[in-house]
């Protein structure tokens, strides 16, 4: 059953920036008679904006992240507008670009308590993936920036589970990503709770990875304590992307950040 992986709605929004115009001036030989000409430089993405996507919000549980940082909707509350576009570079939480060849880690939200989109129940936790007997595809990603770090992940990385949207919000447990991204096929049926027509199946928007569950904590972390880990200077979480842009459902996590989160769960483990 189709179902929203993320913990707040992330917007159809365009990849690349606004239309803009500029006039130029026509060669020395037609100055005298005031010539000019009109030059439209349109983004890769102006046809997607003349469509008029909505921005969609919904009022948030008041003990989950604060919607003016953690907005969500179908297109998921995630998906930071201004933030990123289709041609921009994935960087790491650090700002950086990864290290080719390097390892990447992730965190992906999900929302563990029952929400309906379109009729469809999009709640997905821990133990769901727990129970999957097979890869679990991450669906119903409906914005760029997410998308794009779903499309830069490798086979064998391992990625954070998240809640989201609930009373409790933080991370639960990892997940191993077993199959690199393929076309989200939820995108061209109109029952899917995150239905988008602009995509076709013969040029897909969106994408999938496919999961598998590797481990649940005994203690998850929760989102006050990951912020007092990533609040300020010389912090051991100062610029974990999930802290810096928390409507990203899709976010980097840097190996010394991974490291030190493993190392505070297995501490509440003992």
């Amino acid at each position: 059953m189709p179902k929203r992986k993320s913990s707040t709605t992330e917007n159809l929004v365009p990849e690349t920036g606004q239309r803009r115009s500029r006039r130029l001036q026509t060669s020395a030989e037609n100055s005298r008679t005031g010539l000019q000409q009109e030059v439209e430089v349109d983004s890769a993405e102006a046809s997607v904006k003349k469509t008029g996507a909505k921005r969609v919000t919904k009022k948030e549980n008041k003990n989950t992240e604060p919607p003016s940082k953690k907005p969500r909707g179908a297109p998921l509350k995630e998906g930071s507008p201004t933030s990123d576009g289709p041609q921009e570079q994935a960087k790491g939480s650090d700002g950086n670009a990864p290290t080719e060849g390097g390892r990447n880690y992730w965190l992906l939200k999900a929302e563990p308590e029952s929400r309906f989109e379109n009729g469809v129940d999009v709640k997905f936790s821990i133990d769901d993936l727990a129970a999957r007997t097979e890869p679990e595809p991450w669906d119903g990603i409906r914005a760029y920036a997410a998308r794009n770090n779903l499309r830069a992940m490798k086979k064998g990385e391992l990625a954070f589970f998240y809640h989201s949207n609930c009373k409790e919000p933080g991370i639960v447990g990892t997940m191993e990503i077993v199959k690199e991204h393929s076309p989200d096929l939820s995108a061209h049926d109109p029952k899917a709770p995150y239905y988008d027509p602009k995509s076709k199946p013969d040029d897909p928007k969106w994408s999938v990875v496919h999961v598998v569950f590797r481990s649940k904590f005994a203690s998850p972390i929760g989102l006050k304590e990951l912020r007092e880990m990533g609040g300020g200077p010389g912090k051991p979480l100062e610029n974990m992307q999930m802290l810096k842009q928390s409507r990203l459902s899709v976010s980097r996590v840097s190996e010394k950040e991974w490291e030190y989160l493993i190392g505070i769960a297995e501490g509440k483990t003992a």
